[in-house]
Parts: C-alpha cells; sequence; structure tokens
C-alpha cells in the first residue's frame, strides 16, 4: 500500500493491486463509475489520483486509467462492428454511449476569429 494521505490523516485506499481490476473491468466496456464502484472510492478520489497538478496523484493509477479508458471504447466500436448487422441491436443506444462516454459528436463547429489587414501597395495597383 502507497503511504499517501488524505485531508483527514488517514492512510488513503489506493492499492497496486487495485490496476488489474481496472483494466480486467474496462476490458470490457465499464465505465470509471463502474471501476469507481467496484474499487469502493468516489469519482472525486479517482479524478484527485489521476490529476498530474494535484496533491494525491498516483502515476501508476492515472496511467491504468487512462489504458482502460481506450479498452472500453475499443469494447464498444467492437460491439458496435460486431452487431452492425444484428437487427436486435440498439443502434441508437450505442450512438448516445459512443456520444456521452467517449465523445462522438454530430458535428464539428469552427469558429474563427481575428481580423485581416490588406495592404495594398502603388505596384499592386497597377495589375
Amino acid at each position: 500500500m502507497s503511504d499517501k494521505k488524505s485531508n483527514a490523516g488517514r492512510p488513503t485506499k489506493y492499492n497496486p493491486e487495485m490496476l488489474p481490476k481496472i483494466i480486467e473491468l474496462m476490458k470490457e466496456g465499464a465505465s470509471k463509475v463502474e471501476v469507481c464502484a467496484e474499487l469502493d472510492i468516489s469519482n472525486e478520489t479517482l479524478v484527485q489520483w489521476c490529476d498530474p497538478n494535484g496533491r494525491y496523484y498516483i502515476p501508476e493509477f492515472s496511467e491504468t486509467v487512462k489504458r482502460g479508458v481506450e479498452l472500453s471504447k475499443a469494447w464498444w466500436l467492437r460491439q458496435g462492428r460486431i452487431n452492425l448487422m444484428n437487427k436486435d441491436f440498439s443502434a441508437t443506444l450505442f450512438y448516445m454511449n459512443m456520444k456521452n462516454r467517449h465523445g462522438w459528436r454530430d458535428k464539428t463547429d469552427i469558429n474563427t476569429t481575428g481580423s485581416l489587414v490588406l495592404n495594398i501597395s502603388k505596384e499592386d495597383e497597377d495589375l
């Protein structure tokens, strides 16, 4: 166990044995919320352990969660691919899951701001 302490002086719940469990869960499509429930930690704790600028940052935990998110996304993408022709597969549920959990968007808006300065010299006027 790590000897990091919480604000209240209690030892952290972090245990390196959590890392394989994170991978196992997320490899099956689990979300961070499901991981927190399984590890008996709050989402706030997960965020703190993953924040490189935070007081409670745990690099190996953070890297494992990042890898887990990739594995979870891959699981969901695989489900969409495998079930593409399955009439009982809910494409809407799949799509909404990908939008809400994995950042899919209907369209991308590009907003450009600034100014344009056009300098025309005397030589250019003769063209």
